[in-house]
């Protein structure tokens, strides 16, 4: 049997024990990354790559950062200023994906989810309103807001030199806004009418640094804890000139609070969710054995295959946006990009059409990781914080993907026309 076959008996058996949740997220991603080590898919140094890598550190770090303006009253301080601009809960989560959309636009979408998740959490706890209202709908504007530029998110850049190696131009800074903005404004509208009814209304007891209930800390503590989070933002803006990355950025922010007194070890290591870390750490093998076994390649290219030798190009960019979209509920969306960029750029200049908008189609079904928390870091992320289930992101975030794929396939042809020289 072939390591493509099993990997894909493997993940779809993870698919059927995700949505069941006969078992527990943290345990069903530990077991895949058990089966394909055993299996011999993997080495055990590829299985368990995701407990180093970057993102998990991370996750680690910045729930030690965000902990801490909990511990220290902070966060209720933010909350509190924010309920008195927006007092009902469409306005708070209007807002909140607004900004989050903005900062993920010029931020890295797991930096910026990470950064504003405990300012969330704040908002929340002032408010009186359930967490699981605000924290999807975060996630999600996240992604949505790496659309708006060329540096919002790695896919864009790596569907911009495809486009460059094949036609010798650029997407411009500001192109995939064109596209962005309208998909965010009408996600926004989804939210704020039928996709407020599919969110989750869970009740979250923490138990953790993110309790809701801490007693305020001293004002230096406080003040200290918010100008961490500050600085390590600034530094993740700027983490070019500083020289350093993000996970690195983050870990000395959070050893400077532990140093400081601001936050215990005790209560830094209670900070970190260990069920995130597990399951990231835990599916991040599978995105490495579908592209180690060449099944992701084998799915896409099988697919291609039943469209014909000339289909045709809108036909082109609407079956590679759900193939992008659906790799990218269980791959890295950076890996789905760079997986189909090439291979749609190439039938698209071969039926003598501009790849521009098969391309774009590409990476922006690669955003619109909704429908599970493996999508994307920071659907994992709000995970436990949520008090979500596997099927709460299916149920609330599949309507969001087919709010994308319509906006998309209406826009993108319009925007990036298949044949500009072309009369009517």
């Amino acid at each position: 049997m072939s390591g493509a076959v099993i990997t894909l008996a493997i993940l779809l058996v993870a698919v059927v024990l995700f949505v069941t949740e006969k078992l527990p997220l943290a345990v069903t991603a530990m077991l895949v990354l058990t089966s394909l080590m055993l299996a011999g898919i993997l080495t055990p140094e590829q299985a368990f790559a995701g407990f180093v890598n970057k993102n998990v550190i991370l996750f680690c770090a910045m729930f030690i950062v965000g902990g801490a303006l909990f511990e220290t009253g902070m966060a209720s301080r933010i909350g509190g200023l924010v309920t008195h601009v927006a007092r009902t809960e469409r306005q708070l989560l209007a807002g909140v994906m607004i900004v989050v959309a903005i900062m993920s636009g010029f931020l890295s979408n797991t930096g910026t989810a990470a950064v504003m998740i405990p300012a969330v959490l704040g908002i929340a706890s002032r408010s009186g309103m359930r967490r699981s209202r605000l924290l999807m709908p975060l996630a999600f504007a996240s992604a949505m807001g790496g659309n708006l530029s060329l540096i919002g998110a790695p896919g864009n850049l790596i569907v911009d030199s495809t486009l460059s190696e094949m036609t010798g131009d650029h997407f411009g800074f500001f192109s995939f806004a064109l596209v962005g903005i309208p998909i965010m404004v009408v996600a926004l509208v989804y939210f704020l009418t039928i996709g407020y009814k599919l969110l989750p209304d869970h009740e979250v007891h923490d138990d953790g640094a993110f309790s809701e209930n801490q007693a305020p800390g001293p004002l230096w503590k406080q003040n200290l804890a918010l100008g961490v989070l500050v600085a390590t933002v600034l530094a993740m803006v700027f983490k070019s000139y500083v020289g350093l990355g993000m996970h690195v950025i983050g870990v000395a922010g959070a050893m400077l609070l532990i140093v400081t007194g601001v936050m215990s070890e005790s209560k830094a290591l209670r900070a970190i969710d260990a069920r995130v870390i597990f399951l990231f750490a835990g599916m991040l093998p599978l995105a490495t054995a579908m592209q180690e076994t060449g099944l992701g390649r084998m799915l896409a290219e099988s697919v291609m295959r039943s469209l014909g030798e000339q289909p045709s190009p809108r036909i082109l960019l609407s079956v590679l946006f759900v193939i992008s979209a659906g790799l990218s509920q269980f791959m890295s969306n950076t890996a789905t990009t760079a997986l189909l960029a090439p291979i749609g750029g190439a039938i698209a200049t071969g039926l003598g059409a501009d790849p521009s908008a098969v391309l774009m189609a590409i990476v922006i079904g690669g955003s619109c990781a909704f429908a599970t928390p493996l999508g994307m870091p920071a659907n994992t992320m709000v995970l436990g914080l949520g008090g979500y289930s596997f099927n709460d992101y299916v149920k609330a975030g599949w309507p969001l993907i087919v709010v994308g794929y319509l906006v998309a396939v209406i826009l993108l042809p319009m925007i990036w026309p298949f044949f500009p020289g072309a009369a009517g």
